[in-house]
């Protein structure tokens, strides 16, 4: 779990208690992907089930030497085949608006904008809600 955890600090601005990243692997270690290149992390995507109906994605992150590869992209596949598979309805997530190639690789993916959420993160900046029909 060590490599997981320090890539998501080495590349998100939040910082999260370590352990919550066993948290999310016992309540629904189908959502949460790890994506490897020579036996080295190259991405994650941490995500639980809100209700029987609705998944949530935490957080998607892949190293900087790996961005533009299609990792994300591949992570993001995997996740809603494995959601699909447990008739999951919709996927929801955050991202900063001011990510604006995370926010346009979410439109990509068929994520539609809900609205903006004032204040969101630890150090004040504001998000936006998305979402996706399955």
């Amino acid at each position: 779990m060590f490599p997981v955890i320090k890539l998501v600090s080495e590349t998100l601005p939040e910082r999260y208690n370590p352990s919550i990243f066993n948290y999310f692997y016992e309540t629904f270690p189908k959502g949460f992907l790890v994506a490897e290149q020579y036996h080295k992390i190259a991405g994650v995507l941490v995500s639980v089930m809100l209700n029987e109906n609705i998944a949530k994605i935490l957080m998607i992150s892949v190293t900087p030497e790996h961005r533009r590869k299609k990792i994300a992209t591949h992570l993001l596949t995997q996740l809603m085949k494995r959601l699909a598979q447990k008739n999951i309805k919709q996927v929801e997530l955050e991202v900063r608006t001011d990510n604006q190639s995370a926010f346009n690789f979410y439109q990509k993916q068929g994520f539609t904008t809900l609205r903006r959420l004032e204040h969101f993160y630890q150090n004040g900046e504001d998000a936006y809600s998305m979402r996706k029909s399955l």
